[in-house]
């Protein structure tokens, strides 16, 4: 029928997805994720915020295949994820940038991993280098080069593969606050080129309303989903939004979702001593 609403397909669907780990004196395992569910459609920016150890990370290494999962499915374009793939990278907090390796090098290794055409592999990784504004830089090594710079050549390294979704583990951790703020407006300049799926944990409540379309909140003890909050800002996003009441709102229901997290914190540390 001519009126019927077309149907959309989610690029990535979480499915009661489990995740566990053998505890390391083999006592039983560890629940880092219980019951997960979530679906994002393509070209989403999706914001994953909650406490240390409520497995935020293993669920990004489970989507891009590096962990198994226990229990559910996790599945992209339709298909099981069973292990890492073309289609997907990563982009973790710790830069993981060959040293002996000019940044052109680095952003040529992960081509060469994905078995990229060898003639397209030096202008390709030219070009990205270019996207995250380090052209000039190509023969510099990393120790020459900033955090944040270094950071923007692992993000270039991900990109250049071209994958279809792009997973990020608090890439932005460890810089300043200042090179936080310009890194983050730099990411979504980025992603605004092509609007790739993307997942970007952080510890930051405000980084997660700034970047994302879709803010997951998940809590602990085991790592579950919480509330998925819909983010609705018009894009290109400006700084001028934090200054908005709507702002002001999704900051405080995040802030009194994660609040129990923290209270349990520190009730563990208070009863603990």
């Amino acid at each position: 029928t001519p009126n019927k609403a077309p149907l959309i397909v989610s690029h990535i669907v979480i499915d009661d997805v489990d995740i566990t780990y053998d505890k390391p004196d083999g006592a039983g395992k560890f629940i880092a994720v219980e019951k997960a569910n979530l679906s994002i459609e393509k070209s989403t920016f999706v914001t994953i915020v909650g406490p240390s150890g409520c497995g935020k990370s293993s669920l990004l290494l489970a989507i891009d295949g590096l962990v198994g999962v226990s229990g559910g499915t996790i599945k992209v374009n339709q298909i099981p994820v069973t292990g890492p793939g073309r289609d997907r990278a990563m982009v973790f907090q710790e830069f993981s940038l060959l040293p002996w390796r000019t940044i052109v090098e680095n952003v040529k290794f992960g081509l060469e991993m994905h078995r990229w055409k060898t003639d397209d592999i030096d202008e390709r990784s030219r070009r990205f280098i270019k996207l995250v504004g380090l052209a000039g830089f190509e023969d510099y090594h990393p120790h020459q080069l900033s955090g944040g710079m270094r950071q923007r050549v692992g993000i270039a390294r991900a990109l250049a593969v071209d994958p279809e979704i792009l997973l990020m583990d608090e890439p932005f951790g460890a810089l300043d606050a200042q090179t936080r703020e310009v890194m983050g407006n730099e990411l979504l300049r980025i992603w605004e080129q092509d609007k790739k799926t993307a997942l970007f944990v952080t510890h930051s409540i405000d980084e997660a309303i700034f970047l994302g379309d879709v803010v997951v909140v998940m809590g602990k003890n085991p790592g579950h989903i919480k509330k998925i909050i819909k983010i609705d800002f018009p894009r290109p996003r400006s700084v001028d939004m934090t200054d908005s009441h709507k702002y002001t709102e999704y900051r405080r229901l995040i802030r009194d979702l994660l609040s129990d997290e923290i209270d349990d914190i520190r009730l563990v540390e208070t009863t603990t001593d």
